[in-house]
Order: structure tokens, then sequence, then C-alpha cells
């Protein structure tokens, strides 16, 4: 994505863990928009109808929508073919919590989204395509009761209830998601004594130098309207992050063993780039490589967990 290191990340976790509060804060560490895209952003919100007294702001857009929301209000349409959320998210966060919640037919429509970074509006005497360029964050519970793997706790309806409520995601939709993480309960201890933290600001140090190696590797490459590892193509991605030969290895084992697809493959191999960048070394090694994988498994293992 242009906006952010990453394109797309799963947050499972029960009620009250923070997975809402993590989303929200991710602005936050995100560089501020470029002129470029302050403009491209403006325009977006202005056709919404949504930039009152043409006030502008540099920071990335946070769009949370709620999971009642129709398709149309997601990638757009209407009676004007007026943008929808994930446009007016552009260069920016699109937020959905409750992931399952949300009708399957709406959450495969972001399928094409994802891919190119546009939202295409068909109608039967015109074609209108608004730019769509997100970072995906999702959040969801284990289960409909929203406890199922916790410890000390059990799901009210059994393994059938986690089955069946993470069914709702498609297959080809969650092997869209970059990163998936597991977000523990927040106990009363962690509350009480809690321990010391990075600063945002820390963070966002870290990633505007990490986004700057990534704007040098690709001017260098000829390539200077790319902005992060997520947008560039599968040819080069496997140039600009070939493993040593530990990392490798490791990565043929794993590749066998999970059955990634094609894109899978490609997005372990994005994910370990900016780890690498994140840590500020060229060369990506077995350690980053081990974790862009661990990430790609989290997700491989809800369904192995029902």
């Amino acid at each position: 994505m242009y906006g952010s290191l990453v394109s797309t990340m799963l947050m499972v976790g029960p009620p009250g863990s923070g997975k809402s509060m993590l989303a929200a804060r991710l602005p936050s560490i995100l560089p501020p928009l470029s002129p470029s895209e302050l403009l491209e952003v403006s325009m977006i919100h202005s056709i919404a109808g949504q930039l009152p007294g043409g006030k502008l702001s540099d920071r990335r857009p946070f769009r949370a929508p709620h999971h009642s929301a129709t398709m149309a209000a997601l990638i757009g349409g209407g009676l004007r073919a007026k943008p929808g959320e994930a446009s007016l998210a552009h260069h920016g966060v699109l937020f959905l919590d409750e992931f399952p919640e949300f009708p399957p037919q709406v959450l495969d429509a972001l399928r094409q989204p994802l891919e190119t970074a546009e939202c295409v509006i068909a109608r039967a005497n015109h074609r209108v395509s608004y730019p769509a360029a997100i970072q995906l964050v999702a959040a969801m519970n284990p289960c409909r009761c929203g406890m199922a793997g916790e410890p000390g706790r059990s799901c009210a309806r059994g393994p059938r209830c986690m089955a069946d409520y993470q069914a709702r995601i498609s297959g080809p939709l969650m092997d869209r998601i970059d990163i998936r993480i597991d977000v523990p309960a927040v106990s009363a201890a962690d509350l009480i004594r809690p321990g010391t933290a990075e600063a945002s600001a820390a963070v966002a140090s870290r990633v505007a130098r990490a986004r700057e190696l990534q704007r040098d590797r690709f001017a260098a490459h000829g390539h200077p309207e790319l902005t992060s590892n997520a947008r560039c193509s599968t040819a080069m991605i496997e140039k600009i992050a070939e493993p040593d030969a530990a990392g490798l290895q490791l990565l043929r084992d794993a590749a066998e063993k999970m059955k990634f697809s094609a894109r899978g493959y490609h997005r372990v191999l994005k994910v370990a780039r900016t780890l690498a960048d994140l840590d500020g070394t060229q060369t990506v090694g077995r350690i980053h490589l081990a974790e862009a994988i661990s990430y790609r498994v989290a997700g491989e293992r809800l369904p192995v967990a029902a």
C-alpha cells in the first residue's frame, strides 16, 4: 500500500483485548501525507461531500464503517456513484471491526481493490473508478461467543461455533491478509502494573526510516513512483527480497509444508523485506522470513483450532 508498510492485517482476540484501540492508534505512527497524496485524498473527500469548509489535513484517513454497511457504502455507488469507505480511506487505514459480521459478499468485494488499489463502479451507461490504496486492518473475536481459546474460558457452543464463525471469511480474502496476529486478553495485573512502552513517536521514526529506505531502493531500480514494498510487482520483490541461503531453505520448507499460494508466497517476501528494512539491513535473513511466516501461519491455524 502507498501509505504504509503493509497492506492488510487481521487481529484475532476476545472482547476488550484492545484490538480497536490498536487500530485507532495506527495513523499516529504513519508518516504524514505528502503534498500529492494530500491532493488526492482531498479530491475524493470533496466528491463525497465530506470536506466541510475546505479544511485539509496531512493526517492519513482513518475510516471505520459499521458492519451493517452495504456494498455501495463500502466500495462506492448510489445514484451518483459516489466513492465508498474504501476510497475515502485512500492513503490511509480502513478498519473493519467485527470482521465476520460483515455480509460475505461485501467483504469479497474488497478483493479487487486490495489487488488493484482502485474501486470500479460500473453502471449501464457509465463506469467510474476511484483510487483505493488502503491499509486494511480487520479485527474479530475467535468465535461468536468471543472466548474460544482463552485460558480458563470455553466457548459456550463448542468447536462448531468457532468453525462456523470463521468460515464467514472466504479463503481468497484470507489469502490476501499479510499479517494475522493473536491479541490476548488484558488481565487486571496488566492494568494495575503497566510495563514501560515504546512511545508512538519512536515507532513513527522507525517507520519513516524504513519508508525512506524503500523509496531510495525503488528509485535506484527506476521506479520512483513506488513508495512501499506492498505495491511492487512480483518480479521486483523476488529481486529486492532475495533471501540468504538459510532463509531460502526456510522459505522453501515452509512453502511446501504450508502449501502457500503464489500470492501468499510473494506476500511473505514483502513482509520479510519490510522487516529487514525496519532493522536497517539490506539482506533478507532467516530471522526476517521466520517472523513473516509466523504471521501467516497464525491465520492458517484458525480453522485448525476449530
